[in-house]
């Protein structure tokens, strides 16, 4: 496992902690591509996670290390809090793929982190683990039928979820083939369902917004653009219109309906 810098301004910050030996942003890429691919070529599993010095130098603060010593950069890596920040690294181009998603995968992390206060209810006496579960069936069911009922194409999904400490927020690209086989990247689904749980588990008001190009390839090249979006009172969504990222969206087809 090791961390990455995603950005030539984290660099800068990193360069007191001498992290790498690289003297500028374009150097360390290139040495830190060809870490990653000596290290796919000794073990069978390689991840990495954004190492993000804001949080590093909180980390450190609240554990009182030095940022400068190596089992301080040790610890911060496999808090076991931020776990969910690892991404498999499987030889993707490093600045054009695999650092974009380092940055999403840091953001998903500190929201699954406070996803997961909000179903703790704090009983020890209560076992909330069947409602948990129930709450994330009925995400997946949900996020389900709308891939369902918009059918083929490329789009783009939106939820978010009014919560207490701060709005939770996902976001995932699809591609939904002729041959019903839809592609989405595993972290991007985890985040949509556990949002979509926490709203209908702590019944909590929230939108969900998919737009996009609906076609196939099949249908003579025809596409058009679509923009559906759902509200929730907490305990089910319906078709609304909804403004979500600044992309505005026409109530949207009927979940019931859908099989």
């Amino acid at each position: 496992m090791t961390g990455i810098l995603t950005s030539s301004e984290d660099f800068e910050l990193a360069r007191p902690w001498r992290l790498t030996d690289a003297a500028d942003w374009d150097s360390y890429l290139l040495d830190t591509a060809v870490l990653l691919a000596d290290a796919r070529r000794t073990y069978d599993a390689v991840q990495a996670r954004m190492f993000h010095p804001e949080d590093f130098v909180d980390f450190c603060l609240l554990h009182r290390l030095d940022p400068a010593e190596p089992a301080a950069r040790d610890r911060y890596l496999v808090n076991p809090p931020l776990q969910t920040q690892l991404l498999r690294y499987q030889g993707e181009d490093l600045s054009g793929d695999f650092v974009p998603r380092l940055v999403r995968a840091r953001e998903s992390g500190l929201t699954l982190r406070h996803i997961e206060l909000l179903l703790d209810d704090g009983d020890p006496a209560e076992d909330v683990a069947p409602r948990v579960r129930r709450a994330h069936q009925r995400g997946a069911e949900l996020f389900r039928r709308m891939l369902v009922g918009a059918g083929f194409g490329a789009y783009r999904f939106l939820c978010a979820v009014e919560a207490p400490g701060g709005r939770l927020e996902a976001e995932a690209r699809i591609l939904h083939w002729e041959d019903g086989v839809v592609r989405v990247n595993d972290e991007d689904l985890d985040l949509v369902c556990a949002v979509l749980c926490a709203g209908l588990y702590r019944e909590l008001p929230g939108a969900a917004l998919m737009h996009g190009s609906q076609g196939s390839a099949g249908a003579c090249g025809e596409y058009r653009q679509v923009a559906w979006a759902w509200q929730s009172d907490g305990l089910g969504y319906t078709p609304a219109a909804v403004r979500l990222d600044d992309v505005a969206a026409e109530p949207g087809f009927s979940l019931g309906s859908v099989c």
